[in-house]
């Protein structure tokens, strides 16, 4: 059960600053009151993960896996004949690759 909450508080702010609260509130997903009554009241204020990057993150996660669990096979058929160096140095690029790829959608989460 909420409390009744009828005593309002103006704040006087510019266009951008009324921008970047509205901003920061949409990513908490919260009205501009409840962020501006929680950033008041200094309440932790928890941002909302995209819910497309963490898709786009879950796809990259299982390439990395496969790369890696194919990497692991190829070696195993390999033990004892040598792996041609190319080949192993084109796997691991790809790997970085989508390593890079991770990281990139992950940093874009946490903006």
């Amino acid at each position: 059960m909420t409390r009744p909450r009828d005593k309002p508080i103006k704040v006087f702010v510019t266009e951008e600053e009324r921008a970047e609260i509205a901003r920061l509130a949409a990513s908490a997903n919260l009205s501009l009151s409840a962020y501006l009554r929680a950033a008041g009241l200094h309440q932790q204020i928890r941002s909302v993960i995209d819910i497309n990057a963490v898709n786009e993150l879950a796809k990259v996660n299982g390439d990395l896996g496969r790369v890696a669990g194919l990497l692991k096979l190829w070696l195993a058929e390999k033990r004892g004949q040598g792996a041609h160096p190319r080949e192993v140095e084109r796997m691991m690029k790809e790997f970085r690759a989508l390593q890079k790829q991770s990281h990139e959608i992950m940093g874009r989460m946490m903006r």
